[in-house]
């Protein structure tokens, strides 16, 4: 990955507080062309430290009640991109991360209900090969989420 410079790191900075900005904003602010803006930002795109582009949608809006992480482990860690695959076909799964700890593979998912959180649990999570136990840990509230900090003075 190709280094970034202070303006690549000013662009995201301001990118990160509001994704929907016009260029033309981003450019005032920066003091350069909207030209400018769209270059690098295609450049950055390009380069892998742009990826994706998503909107967040507040589950409970759809109603998924409860945000729940379940801590995984497995029989053998080597099981992990099989398991992924079957975790994969879950919709309501919404991260999953291999991680080291207390347990093989960290997931984030939201249910509806408790019922429907028992239903992923039993017959969707620990029906698959490989998983030997979960932990479930509910979440009651959610109250930092944000981008990593941008440093701008580097």
């Amino acid at each position: 990955m190709e280094k970034i410079d202070k303006l690549d790191r000013k662009i995201l900075g301001i990118l990160s507080q509001n994704a929907r900005i016009p260029f033309k904003d981003v450019a005032a602010e920066c003091g350069v062309s909207r030209a400018a803006i769209h270059q690098r930002v295609q450049h950055l795109i390009e380069n892998g430290v742009i990826v994706g582009s998503s909107f967040d949608v507040n589950p409970k809006s759809l109603g998924y009640t409860t945000c729940t992480y379940v801590g995984l482990n497995l029989e053998r860690g080597s099981m992990y991109r099989k398991v992924v695959e079957r975790i994969n076909t879950i919709p309501e799964v919404i991260e999953c991360h291999f991680t080291t700890g207390s347990y093989t593979m960290l997931v984030k998912l939201y249910a509806k209900d408790n019922e429907q959180l028992m239903d992923l649990l039993n017959n969707k999570l620990q029906s698959i090969p490989g998983v030997v136990s979960t932990e479930t840990l509910i979440c009651l509230e959610q109250s930092i989420k944000r981008e990593i900090p941008i440093a701008t003075d580097l």
